[in-house]
């Protein structure tokens, strides 16, 4: 009774190495067929040469018409972006995540380059812009639906920016900004701490686009790097 699974056993075994001798087979008549192919294609190339001419010739006219939409494209959006003026009136009709991307728009406007980090884990930090002159700006931002009839920002915001600005964003300049207004106390505050407040007056005459923000502020630092736009 023994010698029966022992039997099944080695037939098994032959029909298994079997099936591998056949895949390895087919394997190898695979290679040669796609080595074959890779080689009649290579001599036709050869032979008509003009098509591959004809194919870097497509490919360079359809690179350059690519290139020309592209640059088309980034300058159409650097017109848009100077073009840009916005109603105090229009921004508080925005929600706060709003507010923060018209304000990253506003800085890229005036020549920085500004992206919006709002949001949870920002460290106090709505927009962060390098401006034409190398400085860091880390900007804070406080939208209040009512506007200058909303609560006012306090000093508790001004001690989380004091906190960040710096130390994490590497700002030169750190900035407050809101469509309301600030407190008594926060006022003298941030003038003590080198915090910038951006109020509703001050921010519906930078969005109408007279002037760059840092202009429009006192005790700016000094640039890092000459102005490309002066």
């Amino acid at each position: 009774m023994s010698r029966r699974p022992a039997r099944r056993t080695a037939r098994r075994r032959r029909v298994s190495r079997s099936k591998r001798q056949d895949e390895q087979i087919v394997l190898v008549f695979g290679a040669v067929a796609v080595i074959g192919l890779i080689a009649a294609i290579v001599q036709w190339l050869l032979t008509h040469w003009w098509v591959l001419v004809l194919a870097a010739v497509v490919a360079v006219v359809v690179g350059g018409f690519w290139y020309q939409r592209a640059k088309q494209r980034a300058e159409w959006a650097r017109v848009r972006a100077a073009a840009l003026r916005l109603r105090i009136a229009e921004l508080d009709g925005l929600d706060h995540r709003a507010f923060e991307f018209a304000v990253r728009d506003l800085m890229r406007r005036d020549g920085c380059g500004a992206e919006r980090l709002g949001g949870a884990g920002d460290n106090a930090c709505d927009v962060r812009a390098v401006d034409p002159a190398g400085r860091v700006w880390a900007i804070q931002c406080k939208h209040r639906r009512d506007g200058d009839r909303g609560s006012a920002v306090g000093v508790g915001v001004l001690q989380q920016v004091n906190g960040t600005a710096r130390q994490i964003h590497g700002a030169d300049v750190a900035v407050v900004l809101t469509n309301g207004r600030f407190s008594s106390k926060a006022i003298p505050w941030g003038a003590q701490h080198r915090i910038h407040l951006v109020d509703r007056r001050m921010l519906s005459e930078w969005a109408a686009g007279s002037r760059p923000l840092w202009d429009l502020l006192d005790r700016i630092p000094p640039p890092r790097r000459p102005s490309v736009l002066s």
